[in-house]
């Protein structure tokens, strides 16, 4: 399917796509910062094959808008909403990273109705200090994403995988530099504002999380917090550093399917 738009209620267009057949579970994917949805390309083949994909950039991401100033986790939750609300879909399975899982811990406690099961990839229930994030939005309106993207690359993968796969990273590195500053900035501010450890404990869906041995930005011990705070979890770790999806194609495809199609048999 073409790639196609929704308005959200405060008049942003948010860029989205649809593959797989139609009438079969949705598998809702939402990127990292400073991402698009084409991030999930190693795993939209197997995805697709088993599930439809709704594919979207966040707000401030890729083909969506990037309005100025600060969003909020809120904002970008409800956009999720608005999104399946304009598509006619009650429920989905949902997977998201780093900033796309901290939307998904916002549904699994503001709309758990709309979700099925949750995936939580390489993301943070809280990331602290606030100082970092306002130095970092400072920095993009400033100087735009060459200002942070050499550091940002090297917390996405490790030092092996940024050796063996320069093409990977080039591409992702695109995706990068070609983020709006505002949408960036915009999207940095809510993540400076969230902490959902005081609601995690009330978030009453199956969820897996995956995390990544060698992750700087969301390490294992993020995911620890999260696993000792939701209340029906399950945890794989990957060898990989932010990006686990791209940098553990196979064995993260694997572990999500997995999860997901538990709740198909069951």
């Amino acid at each position: 399917m073409e790639q196609r738009y929704i308005t959200t209620g405060d008049g942003c267009r948010i860029a989205y796509r649809l593959d797989g057949r139609e009438g079969r579970p949705i598998l809702m994917l939402s990127n990292s910062l400073g991402t698009t949805m084409e991030m999930w390309k190693p795993q939209l083949p197997a995805f697709a094959e088993n599930f439809r994909v709704l594919r979207y950039d966040s707000r401030g991401h890729g083909a969506s808008d990037a309005p100025a100033g600060g969003y909020s986790m809120d904002r970008l939750g409800r956009d999720v909403v608005e999104i399946l609300d304009g598509l006619g879909f009650d429920k989905v399975h949902f997977c998201g990273l780093s900033m796309g899982g901290m939307v998904g811990q916002w549904l699994g406690f503001r709309a758990p109705e709309r979700i099925d099961r949750l995936i939580l990839c390489n993301t943070s229930a809280s990331m602290g200090p606030p100082s970092g994030w306002q130095s970092r939005i400072e920095l993009v309106r400033e100087q735009g994403m060459t200002a942070v993207a050499q550091a940002v690359i090297e917390r996405w993968f490790t030092p092996t995988y940024r050796a063996r796969a320069p093409d990977e990273i080039a591409e992702v590195c695109d995706m990068l530099l070609r983020t709006d500053p505002l949408g960036y900035a915009g999207c940095c501010a809510a993540i400076r504002d969230m902490d959902m450890r005081p609601v995690l404990p009330l978030v009453r869906k199956a969820a897996l999380v995956i995390a990544g041995l060698q992750d700087p930005a969301t390490p294992p011990e993020h995911a620890d917090i999260m696993m000792r705070l939701l209340p029906d979890a399950s945890l794989v770790t990957l060898d990989a550093a932010h990006l686990s999806n791209i940098e553990q194609p196979a064995l993260f495809a694997d572990a999500v399917l997995e999860f997901v199609m538990k709740s198909i048999v069951c």
